[in-house]
């Protein structure tokens, strides 16, 4: 719309650690992986936006060596402590049942708000965007703006991402976040984890996370209320965020990688290329023709022991290229092209890839 982005990265920030929503205190993070982390952020900026007209800047470059008498008469002198004090996670933190606050915490709202007049005065932005969890922070900046220079600012937030099925938020500090790091997440995990969404949520997600326009998403979630079981929904948009952030190649491997571990395609039809992503994305294990499926169990981590092996196997809940096994030995013919999918349980994620030797 003609605008100029302003992307922030908080390499000063990062050092205290935003409390809002936080019921105990953080611990301080260590200056070289806060470093490290702005570094990859940028990065990951840079990738993303490609093409975009936007510029990445860094909070340390102005707060790093700024005196704290400086920042108290030129900020703190402008922020009332009423404001303070009335924020939500300070009350709780400062009520009979919560943990308390320290200093540093208590004044991260002052470093934030600080950034806003910056970014107002350096680059002329007028508009800062944020998650609806940074609503304080962010009109916290706004008021400081008006104090200081009599102008206006303005914060759009956004909701926070929810999964309707477990009422969690989307973030990276959630049990079974996702990264955009390919190191941290793989692709294949990464296209994996939009696949297995759930029905109540995928809508939502096709209309935030891609790019399809409104008739297109329209077009499938009406073939998904036609034929649930096709998950043509999920499909469409692992493959349209997993191209988003990892880029076409990545997106079709991550997709024919996981067609094999799902069984949806044989796995001995698997190319040189799959194959070798299959083995470092899961376990993987040598063994004969007639070998032992309790060995590789073990051996591959499906199960802890022999013992937990066999009991599995009598629970009907070992499988190889899908089909259910109660036996202890491989045969010949379930391997196909020299290789076999073994499964524990019904999750694509509990598989190894067992070749012959």
């Amino acid at each position: 719309h003609g605008h100029k982005a302003v992307l922030l990265v908080g390499g000063a920030t990062g050092l205290i650690g935003d409390p809002d929503g936080k019921n105990e205190e953080r611990g301080l993070a260590d200056p070289g992986e806060i470093t490290k982390n702005t570094e990859a952020i940028t990065a990951q900026y840079r990738r993303l936006f490609a093409g975009s007209k936007f510029e990445v800047v860094n909070n340390k470059d102005w707060l790093h060596d700024m005196h704290y008498l400086d920042f108290l008469r030129d900020i703190g002198k402008h922020v009332p402590m009423r404001q303070m004090l009335a924020r939500e996670f300070v009350q709780t933190r400062l009520g009979e049942e919560g943990s308390g606050i320290s200093y540093a915490e208590f004044s991260y709202v002052l470093i934030q708000a600080y950034d806003f007049l910056r970014l107002y005065e350096d680059k002329g932005v007028t508009l800062q965007l944020c998650g609806s969890d940074q609503w304080g922070n962010s009109v916290a900046g706004v008021d400081l703006i008006r104090r200081k220079t009599g102008k206006e600012a303005h914060v759009y937030a956004s909701p926070l991402v929810v999964n309707k099925a477990t009422g969690r938020k989307f973030g990276k500090t959630e049990e079974g976040a996702i990264w955009l790091d390919p190191y941290k997440t793989t692709p294949t995990q990464f296209y994996q984890f939009w696949m297995n969404v759930d029905d109540e949520g995928v809508a939502d997600y096709l209309k935030i996370y891609t790019e399809l326009d409104k008739n297109t998403i329209e077009d499938i979630l009406d073939k998904q209320k036609k034929d649930p079981g096709s998950r043509i929904a999920q499909r469409s948009l692992a493959r349209e965020v997993t191209e988003l952030v990892h880029g076409a190649d990545e997106a079709k491997l991550a997709e024919a990688v996981t067609e094999f571990l799902t069984g949806r395609t044989p796995i001995g039809k698997a190319g040189k290329e799959t194959l070798e992503r299959i083995r470092r994305e899961i376990p993987n294990a040598r063994t004969s023709e007639t070998g032992s499926v309790i060995e590789v169990l073990v051996a591959t981590g499906l199960a802890a022991s022999n013992t937990e092996a066999r009991r599995l196997l009598a629970g009907n809940a070992v499988s190889v290229n899908g089909h259910k096994v109660d036996r202890e030995t491989f045969e010949a013919d379930d391997f196909q092209g020299g290789r076999l999918l073994l499964r524990r349980g019904k999750a694509f994620k509990d598989s190894a890839l067992v070749e012959l030797t």
